[in-house]
């Protein structure tokens, strides 16, 4: 038996995915290290804070904009890909991932991350304005450097602090269509940084053999599964009150209250239901809802603001 043959048995007994040479790639491949799912969710909170910005923006200034943020995040993505090749090898919904399935290598990755950071923070910042442009390159900088190479390795809080850079981008948009920052993007900001953690906690529930196999210290990996469902429940009851203050402060109107309200009396519900089931297939699927739900949760809130906007203006 050859080298190679064991070296491929013994990755395979590991439960790892093989890697195969570079020079594979495809546009699907490339496409895939921008992270899409994440990218989409970015694009949508980002166009809420566009639209919701109190001055009207120039329809190219606002598609360059939301163009910029979108390319931002999705060098973000990459950048990830390429510092995490080595637990994403590990992990099993993260091993047919371009890196680690070896289709793009690490280089390849890093190059591409790299250019796409630059460009998108420079045209956001020549383009649209200096402020946008800051926000967006520390954006990329607190995902790739602080979450991504510092907290996700070191300390269970990595989603908690982590989280800003995905909750951001709300108010570069805000910034790119104002110039300025005010409340009511700071609160979308806090809204996604608030759902964020017990959003990851409850896939994290299902999916701990996975990060305790890549050596993640997530919640349930440090703390056990019964202080992450504490903790769910405790982030769940501060996010749904403060998912509801733009109403109260004036910011959105009766409809998004009322939105607000059910879907966090939802998101309340199936958080309890998850800090019950402690054991068993009912605690898996409960963990599973609560992630499904959630995002439903957040795709509610920002749709009910981006179309109270957008009536306000005809």
């Amino acid at each position: 038996m050859s080298d190679v043959s064991v070296g491929m048995t013994e990755k395979q007994a590991l439960g790892l995915a093989p890697e195969a040479p570079g020079g594979l790639a495809t546009p699907r491949d490339y496409i895939a290290l921008l992270k899409p799912r994440v990218m989409s969710l970015v694009i949508f909170t980002a166009l809420v804070g566009l639209v919701r910005a109190p001055d009207h923006v120039h329809p190219v200034i606002a598609f360059t904009a939301i163009l910029c943020i979108a390319v931002g995040a999705g060098a973000a993505g990459a950048l990830n890909m390429w510092w995490d090749a080595d637990i994403d090898r590990v992990m099993t919904r993260t091993q047919s991932r371009p890196i680690p399935s070896g289709r793009v290598t690490p280089q390849e990755a890093l190059a591409f991350g790299l250019t796409l950071s630059a460009f998108s923070v420079v045209v956001l910042g020549l383009l649209v304005n200096v402020l946008a442009g800051a926000l967006l390159a520390f954006t990329i900088f607190f995902y790739v450097v602080v979450y991504t190479m510092w907290l996700k390795r070191s300390t269970p809080q990595n989603i908690v602090i982590g989280g800003l850079s995905g909750a951001l981008p709300p108010m570069v948009a805000w910034a790119a269509a104002s110039g300025s920052i005010s409340l009511e993007s700071v609160i979308l900001v806090a809204i996604i940084f608030f759902w964020t953690p017990p959003h990851f906690w409850a896939l994290s529930l299902y999916r701990a053999d996975d990060y305790a196999r890549a050596g993640v210290p997530m919640l349930p990996v440090t703390a056990g599964p019964d202080e992450t469902r504490r903790q769910i429940l405790l982030y769940t009851l501060f996010l749904v009150p403060l998912a509801m203050s733009p109403t109260f402060l004036g910011e959105a109107g009766l409809v998004y209250g009322a939105v607000s309200g059910v879907m966090g009396l939802g998101m309340l519900m199936a958080a309890i239901k998850v800090y019950r089931l402690r054991t068993g297939e009912e605690a898996t699927k409960a963990a599973k809802k609560m992630f499904g739900f959630s995002i439903l949760y957040l795709f509610l809130l920002f749709a009910t603001l981006l179309a109270e906007a957008l009536i306000g203006r005809i």
